[in-house]
């Protein structure tokens, strides 16, 4: 069976797709291709003119706005600031085992910009999304372990792998519990999740994990660890679908639909971490 590109996009034509994070990396390229396929994209990002620069001669439809999304100021603002369609919305910012740091609003940097801001963000977004969500984890959700007593990482010692492991978890959660929520009011809007594998971005400067970059067999160019993102974002998958590569584990190959961790698909965990973060962030309740 061919293995699936960018160039089997369908047309995008009439389509607006909202992108975090999408100034550099797998992100960019994401915008770029979807861009190419016909949809007007939207570029939600910390430094505008870094992402103006990016898309600047690129063919498509850009709109660049601001948008940091580990303070939750800042996604309220996004949110009230655009009020045109949103037919797909890619939670594509991240942030990888960086050193311990508080946001504007004293939650971790790190859990808020992986976690907390995608799930205001969505919830915020959600009454006007009309297709689906899409948000990044990573394999390394697999070792995660979530405190639901302590989400913010203020009664723990900080780590910044676990804690990155951790939110890539909480992501997996967010979408089981996100679509059970879709599917009981109703909604046709799905919630799917996209693991690029280990792609070639600045992800991991600040990770001891940083070598994997130097290894060709484990690493993927950010070409290929965007195809995942771009597959759940356009192909006829299911709620909760898990998207990432076809190679030995998960780390490089073509988007295929695969299964998350069994923590991930736990239900009850689900139902109470969206209650606990709810609660945080006052949003989702």
């Amino acid at each position: 069976m061919p293995k699936w590109t960018a160039d089997q996009l369908p047309s995008m034509a009439g389509v607006t797709v909202v992108i975090t994070g999408a100034g550099g990396g797998i992100g960019l390229v994401t915008a770029r291709e979807l861009a190419r396929a016909g949809a007007r994209v939207v570029l939600a990002v910390r430094n505008v003119d870094k992402a103006r620069r990016a898309v600047a001669g690129m063919r498509g439809d850009f709109d660049v706005r601001r948008l940091d999304v580990a303070d939750l100021d800042s996604v309220r603002a996004f949110a009230t600031s655009y009020t045109g369609a949103v037919d797909v919305l890619i939670n594509n910012a991240g942030v990888m085992d960086i050193p311990a740091a508080r946001t504007a609003q004293g939650l971790d940097v790190q859990t808020a910009t992986n976690y907390f801001g995608p799930f205001v963000l969505t919830n915020l977004l959600l009454p006007r999304l009309t297709d689906r969500v899409v948000t990044v984890s990573s394999q390394l959700h697999r070792f995660g372990r979530l405190d639901l007593d302590d989400l913010d990482w203020r009664t723990r010692k900080y780590n910044g792998l676990a804690v990155y492991e951790a939110s890539k978890l909480a992501v997996v959660l967010f979408s089981l519990e996100l679509q059970r929520r879709l599917t009981a009011s109703g909604s046709h809007v799905r919630s799917v999740i996209a693991h690029p594998g280990v792609a070639r971005t600045g992800l991991v400067t600040h990770s001891p994990l940083r070598f994997v970059n130097r290894l060709p067999f484990l690493v993927q160019d950010v070409e290929h660890g965007a195809l995942p993102l771009m597959y759940a974002a356009t192909q006829d998958v299911p709620g909760n679908a898990y998207v990432g590569p076809d190679g030995l584990f998960g780390f490089t190959g073509s988007p295929l639909v695969r299964k998350p961790s069994r923590a991930g698909l736990d239900g009850a965990v689900a139902k109470r971490l969206w209650q606990a973060t709810a609660a945080l962030t006052g949003t989702g309740i």
